[in-house]
């Protein structure tokens, strides 16, 4: 693995430990010159708290670094955490079957979607670069996508760009069954 590989796999909070240590500051000293709690900045490097973009700042120049690198390594790990939050979040209110299995380099990818009666993404939208297409096999399903909501029957489908707000309901009393279909660049 290239160095630079490497240096984008550390983690913010242990990247953020080892130039703490390598300035000599004790996390008691951190808390002082930050104004964080000493707590706080155990957990931020523990990786249980990812800080906002104030935080990152304060702590960026204590440690005499650009803050620019910090701050985009906290976004990426912010958007995977919300992103797994997201997909647990799905998962307890829909079932999927992976239609194309191996795929996961691939641009398109297939799912069979099952939504039980009276469930939905429990206010989860979602949104991804790209496309999804749905199919409903049985039951019904509203698919709001943006402002719009669209109501589709057994052999209805739609289309629409991706990554646009979208959330899917299963407003019937049996279960839905769905085709999606995602494209990702």
């Amino acid at each position: 693995m290239s160095k630079t590989r490497k240096s984008r796999a550390v983690k913010l909070g242990a990247e953020i430990r080892r130039l703490r240590k390598k300035a000599g500051l004790s996390l008691e000293e951190l808390a002082k010159q930050t104004g964080l709690a000493e707590d706080y900045l155990s957990r931020i490097e523990e990786e249980t708290e990812i800080p906002p973009v104030g935080a990152m700042l304060q702590i960026s120049r204590v440690l005499s670094l650009d803050a620019g690198k910090l701050l985009s390594r906290a976004e990426t790990q912010d958007r995977t955490r919300k992103k797994k939050e997201g997909l647990q979040r799905r998962k307890r209110s829909y079932a999927y079957k992976t239609l194309a299995p191996g795929g996961a380099t691939m641009h398109l990818k297939a799912f069979q979607v099952t939504i039980d009666p009276q469930q939905d993404h429990e206010m989860v939208d979602y949104r991804h670069e790209g496309e999804e297409f749905i199919h409903v096999l049985a039951g019904k399903v509203e698919v709001t996508v943006g402002e719009n909501k669209y109501k589709l029957s057994k052999g209805k489908s739609l289309h629409f760009n991706s990554a646009v707000p979208h959330m899917l309901r299963n407003p019937g009393d049996v279960k839905t069954e769905l085709i999606v279909v995602l494209y990702t660049p």
